[in-house]
């Protein structure tokens, strides 16, 4: 895509922190949204504030056939954008089995069944983007960052699957790896998070970076950089950094 102009534009998790970001920076930029969340009020307070332009369908994504239907009714898309996570800080050993299981639920079938919704159709019309939401939280495993740390490892990895299968059919696969950004997700944080971003000036570089051709799109870079070098150092050395993180992180739990 050259520009958002005209487009048609799906976001999934559309309803507050970087995917309502997004889709008042991708309705600045012209684009025909259709904006999709479980909370249909949240939706609809979002579309109220871009001035009721778009369309609003509101869908769980745990719910496959609920997600097909969406892709179903809309037709013809430009880019299909998965943003929805849900996030639980914890120690494993406090790990609540049913928080855990939704964390599953949501960040990882959630996304394939976005994927189920929109591959097809996009392979028939021979052109498309599918965007997946991953973290730098899946470039290692932290202290405190289960499961969801481990659910963002398999979006990257899924994404990086599919970019190879769907460009035999001309469809665009992203992968996106936030830092930290204020939102309603990381509000849960009791911790120091460095270099945080605004939702707005994380939704403007995500906008540029679907316009441009590298396959990951992250930020703030300096951060993802950091995260991204820990994760490739000797074990050794990785696991006694991340000790002194997770002794940081107690004592700020402590107060």
């Amino acid at each position: 895509m050259g520009d958002f102009k005209g487009k048609t534009v799906w976001i999934v998790g559309a309803s507050s922190g970087i995917g309502a970001a997004l889709a008042a920076e991708l309705d600045r930029r012209g684009a025909k949204l259709v904006l999709t969340a479980r909370r249909g009020d949240e939706l609809a307070a979002v579309n109220r504030s871009l001035g009721d332009r778009h369309c609003i369908i509101p869908a769980d994504v745990a719910d496959e056939k609920a997600l097909a239907g969406v892709a179903d009714n809309i037709g013809s898309m430009d880019s299909a954008i998965f943003m929805a996570a849900v996030y639980t800080p914890t120690m494993l050993e406090d790990m609540d089995i049913g928080t855990a299981r939704q964390t599953v639920e949501v960040n990882i079938m959630g996304a394939l069944n976005f994927i189920n919704a929109v591959y097809g159709p996009m392979r028939a019309q021979k052109h498309g983007q599918i965007v997946l939401c991953g973290s730098v939280a899946g470039y290692c495993g932290l202290p405190t960052g289960q499961p969801y740390g481990a659910t963002k490892a398999a979006v990257i990895n899924l994404a990086e699957s599919l970019r190879v299968e769907a460009a035999v059919h001309g469809i665009d696969v992203r992968v996106i790896n936030p830092g930290f950004v204020r939102t309603p997700l990381t509000a849960k944080n009791n911790f120091e998070m460095p270099m945080i971003m605004e939702p707005e000036d994380a939704a403007r570089t995500l906008a540029d970076g679907l316009l441009g051709k590298q396959f990951e799109i992250r930020f703030p870079v300096k951060f993802t950089r950091l995260v991204r070098f820990l994760s490739r150092l000797p074990y050794p050395l990785f696991f006694k950094i991340s000790s002194g993180m997770l002794e940081k992180r107690a004592n700020a739990r402590r107060g």
